[in-house]
């Protein structure tokens, strides 16, 4: 599918923000964030989760959660924090709170077909 970055912006409970650059990782469950962005940010642990990566290891991450914008679309969501050096990841949870959908033809976001039923 090849790889696919974005720019969003991130912010705190406290209302700190930065712009940041984000691996769109359909394969994620939830975002990432680096250890140096959540900590600027402002944000802080709420409970600590099992994570399985790639080649079936298991990791312990804390998780909180602070607001996702890109383009005209801003919600929250959960949020990994990551330890220092970990990249920055744009996990489906957010993808999907957030109405998007990554089309892997053009390597874009794009608004997601919505069904109620």
């Amino acid at each position: 599918m090849g790889i696919v970055y974005v720019q969003a912006k991130v912010t705190g409970v406290a209302g700190k923000s930065l712009d940041c650059k984000f691996l769109v990782d359909s394969g994620a469950v939830y975002s990432q964030l680096p250890e140096e962005i959540w900590r600027k940010i402002g944000l802080t642990p709420q409970s600590e989760m099992a994570f399985s990566l790639a080649d079936g290891t298991e990791i312990r991450r804390n998780v909180s959660e602070c607001r996702f914008e890109y383009g005209d679309v801003a919600r929250h969501s959960p949020v990994i924090l990551g330890d220092r050096g970990d990249p920055a990841l744009l996990g489906v949870v957010t993808l999907e709170t957030m109405g998007l959908v990554l089309n892997p033809f053009k390597r874009t976001l794009q608004p997601m077909k919505m069904m109620l039923a």
